[in-house]
């Protein structure tokens, strides 16, 4: 990792614990029966992990992953990228009824397959009207000529959220089938292999072990910044986590 994408990724993280420490300061609440329950440190420790967590997830990660895709030679990267597509209404509706039938999967008995799902939906015929459909990607770059659009999710996203996501990648990839569309988890919270990932409700949506969409933890990291970068990210993380362990003690 060069020094300056290092220097970039070292500032945003303490800044984002700077911030976490002066909002838990201005927003201490009252919680009757926590209180009685609970030590104060384990009160306090799970606020700031939550409200560290949000931040991190919602803006942190867009940032250092669009920074890591620009140092790395990656073109036109944008974040929160708005996009309107006009798409036929029988192929607008198919995807809706696909996610339907997911969703009510014991009636309908379908399972999700993203090769599967994605060419059924590409030989449905535009026998209706175009359609003109938003859809905002998380992060958006292009590389070697192709556009990349990825949905970046909470690491235990919850069934709504899937849902929405794989719409707005069927959506995308219906558009402009040469493109690539991710439904990306920036870590693993059950290991380092993507078979230890336990979707809970959201299975349904995607097969998170074999689906190539979707992209967690290592598989993510590496994509945008090479072989190897989610190592050298976490080497970065640790040498600013000694400053931010004694700022958060202090």
């Amino acid at each position: 990792m060069d020094a300056q994408l290092e220097t970039y990724i070292h500032d945003i993280l303490l800044d984002t614990v700077t911030r976490t420490i002066q909002r838990m300061k201005k927003e201490d609440t009252y919680r009757p029966f926590h209180e009685a329950l609970l030590s104060d440190e384990i009160i306090k420790s799970s606020r700031f992990e939550r409200s560290f967590s949000t931040s991190f997830g919602q803006k942190a990660v867009e940032k250092i992953s669009a920074e890591v895709l620009k140092a790395n030679g990656a073109l036109n990267v944008e974040t929160q990228k708005q996009i309107y597509i006009n798409l036929s209404e029988s192929k607008i509706s198919a995807i809706h009824n696909h996610i339907a039938q997911l969703r009510n999967s014991k009636e309908s008995g379908r399972k999700p397959a993203w090769d599967t799902d994605f060419k059924e939906i590409l030989a449905v015929m535009d026998v209706l009207a175009e359609k003109k459909e938003r859809v905002i990607s998380d992060l958006y770059w292009e590389k070697d000529g192709i556009k990349n659009y990825a949905s970046i999710k909470t690491v235990k996203p919850n069934i709504d959220q899937t849902a929405q996501a794989k719409i707005d990648l069927l959506l995308l990839k219906a558009n402009d089938p040469t493109a690539n569309v991710y439904y990306a988890l920036y870590y693993n919270p059950f290991g380092e292999k993507r078979s230890d990932y336990n979707p809970g409700a959201s299975s349904g949506i995607f097969n998170f072990h074999t689906d190539e969409s979707v992209i967690i933890g290592k598989e993510y990291w590496d994509l945008l910044g090479g072989e190897g970068f989610y190592e050298e990210l976490l080497a970065v993380f640790a040498k600013v986590g000694i400053k931010t362990k004694q700022l958060i003690l202090s």
